[in-house]
């Protein structure tokens, strides 16, 4: 069975991160020039929270709050749902739907270090990219190429 390593392997370790002190414009900013929908608060190294499109929506846009002087710690979501890098990518999408969540931080097993993170896409990505190897051996075998 796949495993979120799967995926990660893939990507490689390229994690977008901000700082909590930073406001949440200059976080809409390296999500829009990184092209990502989240990004990882760390303090001193370690995950302190997330900051999404979701959360830019619902506690700037919504409440009409001025991102040029909203601080991230004051609108990231703080209990942030993680996977480690042996969980299986079924699991992971279970989570995903069950908690209504796009994006997934995936921690070291043993110091629990952010080293990287999956998302919806990725899992809908190599779930296809799958199925189309799965179709070309199939192909293969069934007109005798193999």
């Amino acid at each position: 069975m796949a495993k979120v390593s799967d995926i990660l392997s893939g990507k490689g370790p390229h994690l977008v991160t901000i700082s909590s002190q930073a406001t949440v414009l200059t976080a809409a900013t390296v999500m829009n020039d990184n092209k990502v929908g989240s990004l990882l608060v760390l303090e001193d190294g370690r995950l302190a929270g997330m900051l999404t499109e979701r959360d830019i929506l619902e506690r700037i846009v919504a409440e009409q709050r001025d991102p040029q002087t909203t601080r991230v710690v004051e609108v990231m979501t703080s209990d942030v749902i993680c996977c480690r890098p042996h969980t299986d990518l079924e699991e992971a999408r279970s989570v995903m739907k069950n908690r209504r969540i796009r994006h997934l931080p995936v921690v070291e097993e043993d110091e629990g270090g952010v080293i990287g993170v999956i998302s919806i896409g990725d899992l809908n990505a190599f779930q296809v990219n799958h199925q189309e190897r799965t179709i070309y051996l199939l192909k293969e075998y069934i007109h005798g190429t193999w």
